[in-house]
């Protein structure tokens, strides 16, 4: 297995691509090896490359590409090419193709570098399940598909998912609420209920999958995103 993974960037912003840029530096055994502002710009790339790329990290919205387009012919003609989706679109159609075109996963923009971590070190997981010679066990085939929890209970008595506790997410409700004006951080608001800054963007994360908060993205003066939770 190789110890490095080399990682194309294709994203027409420059300060996003710059910001992925940033979040694959801060990961061991991933190396950028090229940006892409368009989609001609991505398979010259492809074409004329001594080696290609492991992995792609691919927005949407390219401006000469309709749709997928690109992703269906990077799937077509770089079929070991593996790519993560990193972009604003969330329509359920378009969700639908990437998943189904084989995209490793789907982000949705504005991008944390914890959920960026997440998946990276899962395709990390993956890569060393498949390197290995021989046949697979199910365990083994389970966490390569993600289906090692199966079959265990997703959600409490309350109906909240696993992780969730009821009486901290009214609380946070509250502090939204008085902080609907400005928003909040997940660091400032694991600051006020006394835990880690995970913890508070876990439960940011899912008051705004129940559609009961949304999201802001804010640049700063070096250009780094600040993602602040506003209640809905």
């Amino acid at each position: 297995m190789s110890d490095t993974y080399n990682v194309l960037i294709v994203e027409d912003d420059f300060r996003v691509a710059d910001i992925n840029h940033q979040f694959i530096n801060k990961m061991e055994g991933f190396k950028v090896v090229g940006v892409a502002k368009t989609g001609e710009e991505t398979l010259n790339l492809l074409n004329k490359g001594k080696k290609l790329p492991d992995l792609i990290l691919l927005d949407v919205y390219i401006p000469d590409v309709q749709g997928l387009e690109l992703l269906w012919k990077i799937r077509n003609y770089y079929h070991e090419v593996d790519v993560i989706l990193m972009t604003a679109a969330k329509e359920v159609p378009t969700i639908e193709e990437a998943l189904r075109a084989g995209a490793f996963d789907y982000i949705v923009k504005p991008i944390e570098f914890e959920r960026f971590e997440w998946t990276l070190k899962r395709y990390l997981e993956r890569r060393r399940i498949l390197a290995g010679n021989g046949e697979m066990e199910q365990a083994d085939i389970d966490r390569l598909i993600g289906a090692a929890d199966s079959g265990k209970a997703e959600t409490d008595d309350d109906g909240l998912p696993k992780g969730i506790d009821k009486i901290t997410l009214n609380n946070i409700k509250g502090i939204l609420e008085m902080s609907k004006d400005q928003g909040i951080t997940a660091s400032k608001l694991g600051e006020k209920i006394g835990a880690s800054r995970s913890t508070a963007r876990r439960y940011l994360e899912y008051l705004v999958s129940v559609n009961e908060a949304k999201t802001e993205l804010k640049y700063g003066d070096v250009g780094r995103p600040e993602r602040r939770y506003v209640f809905d």
